[in-house]
């Protein structure tokens, strides 16, 4: 059976953490910094993690992450 391949476009938005969940950055946190407030810029700065519902697709797009 061929190896399978790492999905490119995901491993590059999430990354496996040590106890096994992935870890991904917000939406909303490229531009127009000025009409959002602070505490919405500081919480968007913090690590989401995928949700419990979602892990599966993404290990099956990361099979060696």
């Amino acid at each position: 059976m061929p190896k399978m391949k790492t999905h490119k476009g995901a491993a590059k938005r999430f990354k496996k953490t040590g106890g096994g969940k992935f870890k991904r950055v917000h939406a909303s946190n490229n531009h127009y910094f000025e009409r959002k407030s602070s505490a919405r810029k500081r919480r968007l700065e913090r690590p989401a993690y995928v949700h419990a519902s979602d892990e599966g697709r993404v290990k099956r797009l990361l099979p060696y992450g």
